[in-house]
């Protein structure tokens, strides 16, 4: 009979595991620009014999920034320290100084304390939507059993600001009166922005409704009775259910579409990025130029007392240990620095080379073509290619696109030629541009025009297509003015 306990067994396995220097080659690789000055920055804070190039003037190919300098290849093979060590401590000793005659010559009193203070707690950061609440109940004259109930309702609140607990669970959790709850419940219901507190989102526009004095309007009379009806659009149904005309029905939608289906939404946290792109495309003279973002990446040199201290090796083996991977670890930054670019670079051409329809005539004339493809004329895994344009975007006479967007399926058409489905979706969107809003096109007549122009795809790949592009299905679509 076995018995439960716990006993040490040796196991041999081979695993890989990436080296330092390729995960940060690695993430070199993937970080868009704006990232990639974070990652340099941090760098050049923990490696002291990394040092920064002025911005004016200086490009990634400039031969003091690069590693395969000859005197630098030279210096830092010889690894000799002496005098130069003492000059880095007197160095040391001339900043103490420095700064010492600075901080008599500038003394700091506390009334300059006290106005750095105060412009340190002037600066306004994001109210939340519980800081904007808790604000407006403080003008409340609420009960103590109120207000407990009251920051119970806020913490309960999503990011639309519904209730996510019913009112019992909450008085039972708080261990306060029901009643207490509901009273703050109403409250909250009123407060800005109105709508708050509600269960979902058809009892908060009808709570909108009710504060404007409108409860008694065909608009409530659609949101409380017809609410499917209208999530369909029904109108023909919604004017035959409430004994109103077509116009009436429309002007009745007006007003529901004037009020606020998520309240709560205009605290909720911003997480736009900012999109700045790596590469910008556009002609000169006749041809088309790429030009890489280096305005945001610091250039990057060994320092030149590092160097120096490396060609005399008077230090102790511990010293001359850290300097030399300190060295190692600044070569292997700016070579991924540089390899970076010229990756990034590399594939830019293929992209310009495969993709010049688009360059001319915009979306429509988008081709197919798979990542593989590229890899295989650089010579480099296709894996390479994705991390390269992960999260990276291309300036172009057509606007700001990532770069992933280049890189997609297609169909060929009647004649033969390729076509990417991203240009297809375009002539979709074009398609239901141009249509009469009163007689929409149903998905089938779409694909019919498609096939007139040698496009043959099925009604059901539109119907895909329309719902990527958050397009509405016909039904929908369809206005009764």
């Amino acid at each position: 009979m076995s018995t439960l306990g716990f006993k040490q067994v040796q196991k041999l396995s081979q695993t890989q595991v990436l080296a330092p220097q390729l995960r940060q080659s690695l993430k070199i690789l993937q970080a868009p620009a704006l990232e990639l000055r974070d990652v340099i920055l941090e760098e050049l804070e923990t490696n002291p014999v990394l040092e920064e190039l002025p911005m004016a003037g200086v490009s990634i190919e400039n031969a003091e920034a690069s590693p395969q300098n000859k005197d630098e290849r030279e210096s830092s093979e010889e690894m000799n320290f002496d005098e130069d060590y003492r000059i880095l401590q007197q160095l040391d000793e001339d900043w103490r100084e420095h700064f010492s005659e600075e901080k008599q010559q500038y003394s700091y009193s506390s009334e300059d304390a006290s106005r750095r203070e105060h412009m340190l707690n002037s600066l306004v950061s994001e109210t939340s939507l519980q800081d904007h609440l808790i604000q407006q109940a403080d003008m409340a004259n609420l009960t103590e059993g109120e207000r407990t109930a009251f920051t119970y309702l806020i913490g309960s609140l999503d990011d639309h600001g519904f209730l996510t607990t019913s009112l019992d669970e909450i008085a039972t959790l708080a261990e306060i009166p029901l009643e207490s709850v509901e009273s703050a419940c109403e409250l909250l219901k009123r407060l800005d922005p109105p709508g708050l507190g509600c269960k979902n989102i058809q009892e908060s526009l009808l709570y909108q409704l009710k504060l404007t004095g409108k409860e008694n309007t065909l608009a409530t009379t659609i949101l409380k009775d017809h609410y499917k009806l209208l999530l369909r659009r029904r109108i023909p149904e919604l004017a035959k259910h409430t004994e109103h005309s077509i116009d009436q029905v429309q002007k009745a939608l007006e007003l529901i579409a004037t009020l606020d289906p998520s309240p709560g939404r205009k605290f909720a946290e911003d997480t736009n990025r900012i999109v700045m792109p790596d590469v910008r495309i556009h002609k000169d003279d006749g041809t088309w130029s790429i030009v890489l973002e280096n305005e945001y990446i610091p250039k990057l040199r060994l320092s030149r007392i590092y160097k120096d201290l490396v060609a005399q090796g008077k230090v102790d083996a511990k010293e001359q240990e850290y300097i030399r991977d300190k060295i190692r670890s600044a070569k292997h930054l700016i070579h991924a620095i540089e390899q970076r670019q010229q990756t990034l670079e590399r594939i830019t051409q293929e992209i310009l080379k495969h993709q010049g329809d688009f360059f001319h005539k915009g979306v429509s004339a988008l081709h197919p073509l798979k990542m593989s493809e590229i890899a295989d004329i650089l010579g480099i895994h296709e894996t390479t290619v994705s991390r390269a344009i992960a999260n990276k975007y291309m300036e172009t006479p057509h606007g700001v696109v990532p770069f992933k967007f280049f890189f997609t399926s297609g169909y060929t058409k009647g004649d033969g030629e390729a076509l990417a489905n991203t240009s297809i979706k375009d002539e979709i969107a074009h398609i239901i541009e141009a249509e009469n809003p009163k007689k929409p096109l149903s998905d089938q007549k779409i694909a019919n025009i498609l096939a007139e122009q040698n496009i043959d795809i099925a009604r059901r790949t539109v119907a895909k297509y329309r719902e990527e592009l958050g397009i509405l299905p016909t039904n929908l679509r369809k206005r009764y003015d």
